[in-house]
This record gives C-alpha cells, structure tokens and sequence, in this order.
C-alpha cells in the first residue's frame, strides 16, 4: 500500500499527472491533432446550419412579412447576411489561427473581460441550451412513428432526447475522425431530403403550379419592426455560419480550407434555402403555410404520398447532424476558455489516448442534459438568441479595430473594410428591432445575466482568491486520473 501511494506522489505533481512519465510512453503531442480536411469543414458548416428549422417553420418569416415576394426577399437578405458575417470571420480566422470562435478575437480586441462575458454566457446558456432544443426536436421527430395520430409522451421525448445527448457526447469525447464521419454521414443524408424536396419542387413549377407566386407582393405588412423580426428569425435558420472558426486549431491548412469551406458552404446553403421555400409555396399557399405545425411534413403528404414517411425520417437526421457538429464546436470553446483561465482548468485537459478535449466536451453534454429537464426552454432560447448578435456584432467590431491597433498582424485574407461596417449595423439593428418592437424584461434579465458574469471573473479569474483554488485543486486531479487527461504541451511547458 506504501508503495502504491508512493507510486501516486511521484505521479501527481501539484494536482496535475506528470506529464513527461506519459510523453515517454506516449510519443505523440499532447495538443488537439488537425484531421479536419476541406470535405469535412464544408459538412461542418451545411451540417451544422441546416437542423430542424428549415423543415419545420419557415413561416415564422412568413408571419412578418405578410405575403410570398417579401418572404424571399427575406430569406435571400439573411443568406447575405450570413456571407458577408461568414467572410469577416474568415479574415478573423485566418489572423488568428485559434480555436474558440468568437472568444480569442475577442481577447485579442478588447481584452479579458468580453471574452470572459461571452464565454459565460456561451458556456453556460446559449450554446447547452441550443444543444437540448436540437435534441428534442430529433426525439420528437424520432418517436412520432410510434404514437400515430397522437402526440408522443413528455417522459418519452425527453428520454429519447437525452440519450442523443449522451450518444454524440460520447462519439465526440472519443475521436474526432469519428465524429466527422458522423458528421459527414448525416449531411449526406439530410442533402437527400433537400434534393427531394428541390426537385419535387422544380417538377411541380414546370407543371404550371404557379398560382401561389401571382401577386406575390399583395397583403405584405412592412414595417421595421416587421422586417427586423423577419430577418431575426430566418438568420437563426442560418445561425452556424461561424462553426468552423471553433476548430481553427484542428484545420488542416486552415489558411486555405477555412476560407475555402466558407466560400463553398454558405452560398450551397443559401441556394438550397431559397429553393425549397419555393418548394413550399407550389404546394401551399401563404395561408395553409401559415397553419402547418411542420411545414415539411404538409409538404411530404401533399406530394410524396405513399413515401412521406421518410420526412420525418430524415428531419430526424437532419437534427441529429445538427447537434453532432453544435458539440463538436461548442466543446472547444469551453476548452479554449479553460485554456486561458476563464473556466475550471480541467476543462482545458486533452485525453492522452484520443487527444481529445475529453472533459470540456463532457461538461459541454451534461449543462446540455439539464436543459432537457424544464418543460418549455424555447422562449429562454429565443430572448438569447439576440445576445448571439450582440457578440457577433462586437466581435466584427473587433475586426475593424485590429484594422488599426494591429496592423502587423498577418492577414492572408483581407475583406473590404465596408463589409465589417455593414455587419456592425447590421447586427445593431437585430439587437435592438426586437427590443423596440416589442419590449419585454425577458430581454433584461438576459442583460443583466451576461454582465452578472463579473461577479465571477472578478474575484476567481482576475484576483484568483487561494480558497477556490484549494478546492479545484483536488478535483482537477481526480478528474485527471478518472479520465486519463493532461494539460495542452503548451501549458505543461510554461
């Protein structure tokens, strides 16, 4: 027993496992590996974006605008949107060449404090909680076969969604050449059902079923708040354009995949959207749109006949798809806020076998399994929705000004600075259209939670009281004998 505990002594070294006994064993770096090739950067990015929403309530947008033209209209401005963003994010990770999304250029910009408020608020609410909706809308889908004509139990659903939760946990904790054949996998399949719908779409217009685009304008209500609450929610069909900057790290030759899949990913995307609203309109007027609880499946029914079932089916793909790669990205920026002290320092600790970032993933799916637990989570998901912009719209402001405060910086790709203009106002706008529209104090207390982050950061990041670290010492080294992790080489050798 002696010398078992002698044995643990010399193996841990200030609540961390020697790193250079396991390097000697183990040859290979400790860092995240890159295997992220260009094919799997454009699955991540067509994966990621197309989820559940596409499918089942494009007419949100619809709602806003009134009639068909202004719809697409819409739906073509948010894909804009999402290029011109997309872009500014590519000359952002081609200059910063970190993995964690907005996180490092935002440390880069502004410093600790922005990038601490917006890794609490990523961490802790947007990104799990997105994670869970995702989840549910597959277990819905996925068990709507069984109880037909009824809706599925709660307890059944919940379950359901919480054992994808655990599956694609696992999958992405084990190696990342499995999740992105998981990934590739399931953007395959839902490029299937968007063929199908595209194409059925394109048969029915040659047929002359074009009664629903006459007068296409007639009815709309534009107004600004209506504009902007349309454009709120057809971006957040689209939201997902920036995934890739979350595995920078990870990317073979980021400096030409990164743009490349970008470039490639988000105009497919675009196309795809616009054509299968068009899909939609041949088959339903703005009306019947408007009264289906799931636009695809009206869709399926209408036209497919006896093959609607393989709707639902591949919705149920598409969503799973979706959250395989929300992990994989939102894992690595809860390992890249604990690389830089903004969360637990285990979080930052790579599996020594899989070189994985094991631990933040696995935090990353059990916050996202206790946002399965309250009945309803879609309103809290819609009021922090905004706060995605309000990150998005400060991180682009970064970019302009590294325009001038880090100009020996090595920018490979380098935007027109009028495309980060536009996209600061641009995002301006979604933050405060809802606000003005209809002003809530939902959309307050969302405030107020990203800034109650101070209370955090103040006295455990930046003053770094000894009591908190007498407790994170002890389960940082559990965690590390439990799942077998070390420090990034980087840290070990500071």
């Amino acid at each position: 027993m002696d010398d078992g505990n002698a044995r643990n002594r010399k193996g841990v070294k200030d609540g961390a496992i020697d790193q250079q006994s396991i390097q000697s064993k183990e040859p290979k770096s400790m860092n995240l590996q890159k295997q992220v090739g260009l094919v799997s950067g454009v699955s991540l990015i067509v994966g990621t974006i197309i989820g559940s929403g596409i499918f089942i309530s494009p007419k949100s947008v619809l709602l806003n605008t009134g009639a068909v033209g202004p719809c697409l209209i819409i739906w073509t401005v948010c894909g804009v949107i999402s290029v011109l963003g997309a872009l500014c994010f590519a000359e952002l990770g081609t200059m910063i060449t970190k993995s964690g999304g907005e996180y490092p250029y935002l440390m880069e910009a502004f410093g600790p404090i922005p990038a601490f408020l917006f890794s609490w608020a990523s961490v802790i609410v947007m990104k799990p909680s997105s994670f869970a909706i995702i989840c549910l809308s597959f277990a819905e889908y996925a068990s709507a076969p069984f109880y037909p004509g009824c809706t599925p139990p709660t307890v059944v659903i919940k379950c359901l969604a919480a054992a994808a939760i655990m599956t694609i946990t696992t999958v992405n904790a084990l190696s990342v050449k499995l999740a992105s054949y998981v990934q590739n996998f399931f953007t395959a399949a839902k490029m299937i059902i968007i063929i199908v719908i595209i194409v059925s779409g394109i048969v029915l217009l040659a047929q002359g079923n074009t009664q629903n685009f006459q007068n296409s304008f007639e009815g709309s209500k534009i107004t600004a708040g209506g504009i902007g609450l349309a454009l709120y929610n057809g971006l957040w069909a689209y939201d997902g354009w920036n995934q890739l900057n979350y595995i920078t790290e990870e990317l073979k030759n980021p400096y030409r995949n990164l743009p490349l899949s970008i470039i490639i990913g988000i105009p497919v995307i675009v196309v795809c959207y616009l054509l299968i609203n068009v899909s939609y309109f041949t088959v339903m007027t703005a009306t019947e749109l408007l009264q289906s609880p799931a636009v695809a499946v009206t869709f399926g029914d209408r036209v497919l006949h006896p093959a609607a079932w393989i709707v639902p089916l591949f919705v149920a793909f598409s969503t799973i798809g979706s959250a395989n790669g929300t992990c994989f990205t939102a894992g690595r920026l809860t390992y890249v806020a604990g690389r830089e002290g903004h969360m637990l320092k285990f979080l930052s600790y790579i599996s020594v076998k899989r070189l994985t970032p094991a631990p933040a993933i696995t935090f990353y799916g059990i916050v996202g399994m206790i946002y399965i637990i309250p009945a309803d989570i879609n309103t809290l998901i819609n009021y922090f929705s905004f706060a995605v912009w309000i990150f998005y719209g400060l991180t682009i402001a970064g970019l302009i000004v590294m325009r001038f405060t880090k100009k020996d910086l090595k920018r490979p790709i380098k935007i027109p600075i009028f495309i980060p203009i536009i996209m600061v106002v641009v995002s301006l706008y979604l933050v405060l259209a809802p606000i003005i529209d209809k002003p809530e104090w939902a959309y307050l207390y969302c405030v107020l939670f990203i800034f109650s982050g101070l209370i955090i950061y103040f006295p455990f990041v930046h003053y770094k009281v000894k009591w908190a670290q007498k407790i994170t010492k002890p389960l940082t080294m559990y965690i590390q004998m439990l799942m077998e992790v070390v420090p990034p080489e980087e840290e070990a050798a500071e």
